[in-house]
């Protein structure tokens, strides 16, 4: 039974530890903050990724804090009529097999924390940030801020965007700052009128903008998630927005769009990043996945997806009994490089092509998308939802 160690604790790193573990081998988890806990509201969750969940033992308890919407819905921001709507349940649940839900970002994390808390050979280690590592061929080392040294026989860098791991292996500079700043606010359901209380995900798509809402911690709060292209630069990681700004930058949408914003009272404000795909993740004995090897914009809503992907895609690899983790890491970047880098792209193209073309350019994604059936809809996410890999080797 080997030893593998990993860096960060967030969704990426507590689910792949629990495929690890899974798979025959003990872990330790080594988080930089003083706690496991996870920021953020809403987070969507396709077929891809209950699939995902349900290989590593969690997907029932998941699935029961979920809220399980009915539809897609893509509305214009500027006409406030809707463009396209794909429907969750029926068709969709009989190609992809699982639901497509929403949850609040902490409820589908602490399902995956407890699992690994229950688990006899993940240890789990706070006030643990790794500063740099070392392979030697025979095992790798990593050194935590506190000069601490901790061994293990491989790495897996699970530490995000601002990846120490990845600095360290490929030196490819900070993510590329994406000019979207997002605003977010969450929103007891008490406080919601009837008349507002859509059971789906819809989107308004606006010149530049686009604003998203929809139920989360099991229909207790609404989310909302309202983007601008405003070209910004400089980072901002959940800093406090006046009420004010973001009404004001947002008065343009429909009257309805209107009234979802307006129940928002505190709001906090990121500028999204990204990187450029790359097909190397691997050094020897040490691993990227999750954000910390293909972080993508927010607009296929695949981020924790394809970190779900990669724990399970890992975990079976390990389960076949290579020893050399050499080896298997180069088959697991192999196996998942082209898929991410695809999603990666194509969450960008999503952006610029459905929620923020202006004139002629929306009037003709109108045209199209209003003219899809509804099996037009399930063949356009038909590759996104779709079991990517052998669900058993």
């Amino acid at each position: 039974m080997a030893e593998v160690l990993i860096a960060g604790g967030g969704i990426a790193g507590v689910a792949t530890a629990l495929a690890v573990a899974r798979s025959g081998h003990r872990v330790l988890v080594l988080e930089r903050n003083a706690e496991f806990t996870e920021l953020g509201a809403g987070i969507q969750l396709g077929p891809n990724a209950f699939r995902a969940l349900d290989r590593l033992g969690v997907g029932e308890q998941v699935q029961a804090g979920a809220v399980m919407v009915e539809a897609l819905s893509l509305m214009d921001g500027v006409t406030g009529q809707r463009i396209t709507q794909l429907p969750l349940t029926g068709e969709f649940r009989e190609r992809f097999g699982y639901p497509y839900a929403v949850v609040h970002r902490i409820d589908l994390y602490s399902v995956l924390l407890a699992a690994c808390r229950s688990h006899k050979a993940i240890e789990l280690r706070t006030d643990a940030p790794v500063r740099d590592y070392r392979c030697d061929g025979k095992e790798v080392s990593v050194t935590l801020a506190s000069g601490e040294v901790v061994r293990g026989d491989a790495l897996i860098g699970a530490d995000g965007i601002r990846s120490t791991i990845r600095a360290q292996m490929l030196g490819d500079g900070e993510p590329r700052v994406s000019g979207h700043t997002i605003y977010r606010s969450v929103v007891p359901m008490e406080s919601v009128p009837d008349r507002l209380r859509w059971n789906t995900v819809t989107l308004w798509a606006a010149p530049k903008h686009h604003f998203v809402h929809y139920p989360i911690a099991g229909g207790k709060f609404l989310n909302l998630a309202a983007t601008i292209d405003n070209a910004a630069t400089e980072v901002v990681s959940g800093r406090p927005v006046d009420r004010d700004l973001v009404l004001a930058t947002f008065a343009h949408l429909p009257a309805t769009a209107r009234d979802f914003l307006h129940l928002g009272q505190e709001w906090r404000t990121w500028v999204l990043c990204d990187r450029d795909p790359v097909r190397r993740w691997n050094d020897g004995r040490v691993v990227l996945l999750g954000d910390a090897a293909h972080p993508m914009l927010q607009y296929a809503a695949q981020g924790a997806c394809m970190a779900l992907e990669d724990a399970v895609c890992l975990g079976d690899l390990l389960a076949e009994g290579d020893s050399d983790f050499t080896a298997v890491f180069e088959r697991f970047t192999a196996e998942r490089a082209e898929r991410t880098g695809w999603v990666q792209e194509i969450s960008r193209a999503i952006g610029e092509q459905v929620y923020h073309p202006a004139g002629v350019a929306a009037e003709e994604r109108n045209a199209s998308l209003g003219a899809h059936t509804l099996t037009d809809l399930l063949d356009l996410v038909d590759r996104l939802y779709r079991e990517p890999v052998p669900s058993t080797r």
